[in-house]
């Protein structure tokens, strides 16, 4: 069966998924009257499980909304060793070398896997892991955060696919990975 791992992101301009102080209310500073999902729907219909760091997880918990995920949540962590309270038919506390971690998950029948978390995904990109990068780039420069690309032992390249705007000023790139 084939898989695919595939990154669905939103960045600063200059590269960042979180500010200084970690917040991430600037995702919000574009006025979205229609509500636009910007591609999201259409995202998560075609991946059957994800994979998040803890403190992404612990950053949706954050959101005070009914859970957002429609799929498997499989948690990366070494410290949290069982679910919070509530949520542990919504996800599963995963540890280990990557590609162990991602056969485990495709054993279990899981094989289009979107990847989130700044950790998370730099290591997926590190061991080669990431077939597809969706990168959605909101027009205001942090200066400094959370990046979403951290050092690279070797470089990757990827192919552009496809680059749509929404509400006028954000821009949302898809890049395959050449293989």
């Amino acid at each position: 069966m084939k898989t695919k791992n595939s990154v669905f992101i939103a960045t600063s301009l200059d590269g960042f998924i979180a500010d200084k102080d970690e917040g991430i209310d600037w995702l919000e500073m574009i006025p979205n009257p229609r509500q636009d999902d910007m591609g999201a729907i259409a995202f998560f219909n075609q991946v059957d499980a994800m994979i998040m760091g803890r403190n992404t997880f612990e950053t949706v918990l954050g959101f005070g909304v009914d859970w957002p995920y429609p799929f498997p949540v499989f948690v990366l962590s070494n410290s949290m060793k069982k679910p919070p309270k509530g949520y542990e038919n919504k996800i599963q506390i995963l540890n280990g070398p990557l590609k162990e971690v991602v056969a485990n998950i495709h054993s279990q029948g899981h094989h289009s896997l979107y990847i989130d978390g700044g950790t998370v995904i730099q290591n997926f990109l590190k061991e080669d892991l990431i077939d597809e990068l969706i990168v959605t780039r909101i027009p205001i420069l942090l200066g400094g955060g959370i990046s979403l690309f951290g050092d690279m032992p070797k470089s990757l390249e990827f192919e552009h696919v496809k680059t749509e705007v929404y509400l006028d000023q954000i821009v949302q790139s898809q890049y395959s990975r050449k293989k």
